[in-house]
């Protein structure tokens, strides 16, 4: 597969944080699409439009608001046109309970935001890289699971 660019969609209701998420996707080495949505409504209404853009990976606020991130996720396990879109559900804090549930609902990443700009650079650039490999070589996203 021959790509130029990596479609990401990132959701969460914060600007602040849509515009910190955009601005390191921007200094990474490979070249990314952002879109950004502030509620799991208006993501799910975008994803669902026939015209859209289906992105290689959606980052979605763990408790995000309209919609929850588990009722997307269980909206992307219905949906075959999702089947190659990789999931990463992030938050400050996860206990096991719910990352066990965001795997078994169908997200391939589960994200615990670090505190430190560096920390969370190089984290969002690991699941980048990563993401970007699958996608280039082929490699099969449905055994894609990956907690960081």
């Amino acid at each position: 597969m021959n790509k130029e660019f990596l479609n990401v969609i990132v959701a969460d209701n914060n600007e602040n944080t849509l515009i910190f998420l955009k601005n390191i996707f921007k200094e990474l080495k490979i070249s990314i699409k952002v879109q950004c949505f502030n509620n799991g409504q208006n993501l799910m209404e975008y994803l669902n439009n026939d015209d859209a853009m289906i992105p290689e990976i959606v980052f979605i606020q763990h408790d995000i608001s309209e919609k929850s991130s588990l009722e997307c996720i269980d909206e992307f396990k219905r949906n075959e046109k999702f089947n190659n879109m990789v999931t990463t559900i992030y938050s400050q804090q996860f206990d096991e309970c719910q990352i066990e549930d965001i795997f078994v609902r169908g997200a391939n990443i589960c994200m615990k935001e670090p505190e430190d700009f560096k920390d969370l650079k190089k984290t969002l650039t690991d699941i980048i890289t990563i993401n970007w490999q699958y996608h280039t070589s082929g490699l099969n996203k449905e055994n894609f699971i990956l907690k960081v």
